[in-house]
């Protein structure tokens, strides 16, 4: 089940600076209803019930302040950490273990959207937009505002975004 594996992930996220994380405290977590949300529209668009996957778009966007497009696709491993705020476009495609911040914006410039790689991290309040592509391992910097392809495991900060120098 893909909504097991976004937890896995969250788990994964919440384990990785200190004391292991229980997969019930990561359930609890800020966030979960936003990521469950998103797959039971998910789950029904691809099912081809896309005017009842109305219905959890509504519900996210009231109650966690979150706006997913009904055709958006992302990869097991989704986690949204703080949904307040993300707005991300219809056409968007995302890989595996994507983690996203509170007031992101991932989204469409005349006609082109992003693709996001496997292993990407996108900060609070960073825009991504227009037709380019993140690239696997990817981390976007908190308020970064990424307008062209960013490289396989860059890490990409300001306005517009450029990549940090890599360190050896």
């Amino acid at each position: 089940m893909i909504l097991l594996d976004d937890l896995r992930a969250k788990q994964a996220l919440y384990s990785q600076y200190g004391e292991h994380c229980s997969l019930l405290k990561a359930a609890m977590a800020d966030g979960t209803s936003a990521n469950a949300l998103y797959r039971l529209q998910e789950w029904l668009g691809a099912h081809g019930l896309a005017p009842l996957a109305l219905v959890p778009h509504v519900l996210n966007k009231w109650f966690n302040g979150c706006v997913i497009g009904v055709r958006a696709r992302f990869g097991p491993g989704f986690v949204l950490i703080h949904p307040v705020g993300i707005v991300i476009n219809s056409a968007v495609r995302g890989g595996r273990d994507v983690w996203l911040e509170s007031g992101v914006v991932i989204g469409d410039n005349r006609g082109g959207t992003p693709l996001l790689g496997d292993h990407v991290f996108v900060g609070s309040g960073a825009k991504i937009i227009g037709p380019l592509r993140v690239g696997d391992g990817a981390r976007i910097g908190a308020n970064a505002v990424v307008l062209s392809d960013v490289p396989d495991g860059a890490t990409m900060v300001g306005i517009p975004a450029r990549p940090l120098p890599q360190r050896d």
